[in-house]
């Protein structure tokens, strides 16, 4: 390849053509962004950006039990060590690591205002504050006791690790969104302890099959509750697979009034839903506007407003601290029928909506690809056993080399007077303390 590309210039020197600087050109900014910004690692769940954030705040103490600093404080450690972009993508992306409405388990602890489910912005970094949550030790805990590789930073001056040593698949439990060069992925996020049951089942039944451990992962759990419709064969499928589309529903109860009205209330919406966004649909629908370039409304437009205002009277949105989600709707009459007025809101709004299913991620090949939930449980287990076995040697070798060390110790403990000796008259005390009573290195550094 390198050599069709390749061309004689007048000095008789070689240089390349444009479609072949280009196309490699473009091929490693791909690589660039697949691998160091958009897609997860199954071994930790984490984007480079997310890991360089957790092991930051680790270095500087800010651990579940410490006082939160600023938020500005902790971005400019990231970006100054680790990180070398923007502050906005780095803030942005601990913001979402603080949202229990967007992760399942959230890894940072954020006071302050960090946005709402209804997409308002987070405060600037200057103004909140930040610590780690009890959930990141899960993914941290581990991380100083010899089973995890360091590489060195951007600039050679600090140690960053490739990947986290997790308790636990994070890339199930929190799951991941992202797009990059032609390929991008949505993980959504899972239970705790239906995921650690199920991860301890592949470790004992490494051949288990997709049915087996859908026994202990029926589906995805999402943040801010909603409920599943989809069908179990969907599910499997989707997990087989690793790609398809699950058809989220929000949770209601019917309120009785007085004098024989009712009202209908939601209290959960469906994943990256918010209560604004369901006002929103209904104003529009309710209130629409002439399509561009038309002076009147369509007949579809005319059909959905006529349709709205014959059964729903009013509606608004109630949710306060002790509600996170409180939305009424106030049928026109009592004799409004109630399945009716539930599957007309269901159908024009985003109270039901589908969410898509797309398990792509980084494997610990270190290639990006699509997988069920069998291979990325599987490939989780390989790289914790790794881990563990990197970990549990790197102790023997602790206790191995503080053994020797004693040994050495015992051994010249009975001639005390004459090590003495040695150490003050010998020109090198260390290689005579070696020669004289066959001592390693290490045991006459230590002497």
């Amino acid at each position: 390849m390198v050599e069709q590309a390749l061309t004689n210039d007048d000095d008789g020197g070689d240089k390349l053509t444009v479609a072949y600087f280009a196309s490699r050109a473009y091929l490693e900014y791909a690589i660039s962004v697949v691998k160091g910004r958009a897609l997860p690692e199954v071994s930790d769940g984490q984007k480079p950006v997310q890991r360089r954030i957790l092991y930051a705040m680790r270095r500087m103490g800010l651990v579940a039990e410490a006082k939160q600093v600023k938020s500005a404080r902790i971005v400019g450690d990231v970006l100054g060590k680790f990180h070398p972009h923007g502050d906005v993508a780095a803030y942005d992306a601990m913001v979402r690591m603080a949202q229990d409405f967007t992760m399942r388990y959230p890894l940072v602890h954020g006071e302050g205002n960090f946005g709402s489910q209804d997409g308002d912005s987070p405060a600037h970094m200057r103004y909140t504050e930040a610590k780690l949550s009890k959930y990141s030790e899960l993914l941290l805990e581990e991380i100083d006791e010899g089973g995890t590789k360091f590489v060195p930073n951007y600039d050679g001056a600090f140690k960053e690790p490739v990947t986290l040593p997790a308790r636990l698949p994070f890339i199930l439990l929190n799951g991941a969104s992202g797009i990059a060069v032609g390929m991008a992925t949505e993980i959504p996020p899972h239970n705790l302890v239906e995921v650690a049951n199920a991860a301890e089942a592949v470790i004992k039944n490494p051949k288990i099959t997709l049915d087996e451990l859908m026994q202990f992962i029926p589906g995805p759990d999402f943040p801010g509750g909603a409920q599943i419709i989809s069908s179990e064969k969907d599910i499997k499928s989707a997990y087989s697979t690793g790609y398809g589309s699950l058809l989220l529903r929000a949770r209601y109860e019917f309120e009785e009034l007085a004098r024989g009205q009712w009202q209908l209330v939601v209290t959960e919406l469906p994943y990256k839903v918010g209560a604004a966004k369901v006002l929103a649909e209904l104003d529009s629908l309710t209130n629409p506007k002439a399509p561009a370039g038309k002076k009147t409304l369509s007949a579809k437009q005319q059909q959905d407003k006529a349709l709205l205002l014959s059964i729903l009277d009013t509606v608004r949105d109630e949710s306060d601290t002790d509600n996170p989600v409180r939305i009424v709707f106030e049928p026109k009459s009592k004799a409004v029928d109630r399945n009716e007025f539930v599957n007309i809101l269901f159908s024009k709004t985003s109270l039901e909506c589908g969410c898509k299913f797309n398990l792509v991620a980084i494997g610990i090949d270190g290639k990006p690809r699509q997988k069920g939930l069998v291979e990325i449980l599987s490939e989780w287990c390989t790289f914790r056993l790794g881990t563990v076995l990197k970990r549990s040697q790197t102790r023997l070798d602790d206790v191995q080399g503080r053994i020797h060390v004693l040994e050495g110790r015992m051994l010249i403990i009975v001639n005390i007077e004459e090590v003495i000796r040695l150490i003050r008259e010998a020109k090198d005390p260390k290689a005579a303390l070696m020669k004289t009573f066959g001592l390693t290195d290490a045991q006459a550094e230590d002497i």
